[in-house]
């Protein structure tokens, strides 16, 4: 007899890609994903965590055609990362590029100024979407209960296509915004942690926070994880004041 296949047809494994925006065109901290962090450019720290994370079939580095990103462009093929360059203003733009060029059903949104990225964070987000599909957003963003420098989103491609046929202003430049500015529009699911850790700040934009980050990895000492990274800072009020005044830019500010 032959063997039934109808219900395998439907199986159709989905794809799920890590794209980390990097440049380093930065105002407050020029060159930033490239700076070394431990004894590890910050840029290699985000791949690797990306790289660790389950459910993700891909990491690329998405960057963009300025003379001045060739740097990273080099560094990505140094470490063994597909490289996509495109826009550097209209990133939303480039994320649509990247998945054209590595095409994937769903794609997480990582920023290379994110060191401390948690693996555990990324498999949960894209183990999240797998098991519900049908939404276009699931991030930890929606409700912030992370220290600033986490956060992990993922948005589904097609939504992503339609968002880049109608963003304007800063929806092409923060490339997620469009979707959970738009809850009526796109399907959004936001995750929570707790003890809620909110109130603090491991992501890389100042001196100050690179003051901040550098005492963290040597306090940590090889531990890594969301966890761990407020255990630590919980400890130490010192290395959180070393970037307690830093402004996160609204979306506006870009």
């Amino acid at each position: 007899m032959a063997r039934d296949r109808s219900d395998e047809s439907k199986q159709v494994r989905v794809r799920v890609n890590a794209v980390i925006q990097a440049r380093t065109g930065s105002t407050r901290l020029p060159g930033k994903v490239l700076t070394d962090l431990g004894g590890t450019p910050v840029l290699d720290r985000v791949v690797g965590a990306a790289r660790a994370a389950s459910g993700v079939d891909r990491v690329v580095v998405a960057t963009s055609t300025a003379p001045g990103d060739d740097a990273v462009a080099e560094r990505a093929a140094t470490i063994g990362v597909p490289v996509v360059r495109g826009s550097e203003d209209d990133v939303l733009a480039r994320f649509v590029q990247a998945v054209d060029e590595h095409p994937c059903d769903a794609v997480v949104r990582l920023t290379a100024d994110c060191p401390l990225l948690d693996p555990a964070l990324v498999s949960l987000v894209a183990a999240t979407w797998r098991s519900a599909p049908e939404q276009d957003y699931v991030a930890t963003t929606l409700v912030r209960t992370l220290p600033r420098g986490l956060d992990v989103e993922l948005a589904r491609v097609d939504a992503l296509r339609a968002l880049a046929g109608t963003a304007t202003g800063y929806d092409r430049i923060h490339v997620t915004s469009g979707l959970y500015g738009d809850p009526d529009r796109f399907r959004c699911l936001g995750l929570v942690v707790a003890p809620a850790a909110d109130d603090l700040r491991v992501t890389l934009d100042t001196v100050d926070d690179l003051h901040a980050l550098t005492g963290l990895v040597e306090a940590l000492d090889g531990r890594t994880g969301w966890r761990a990274v407020v255990d630590v800072l919980r400890s130490r009020p010192d290395l959180v004041e070393r970037n307690a005044h830093v402004r996160q830019k609204s979306l506006a500010e870009g």
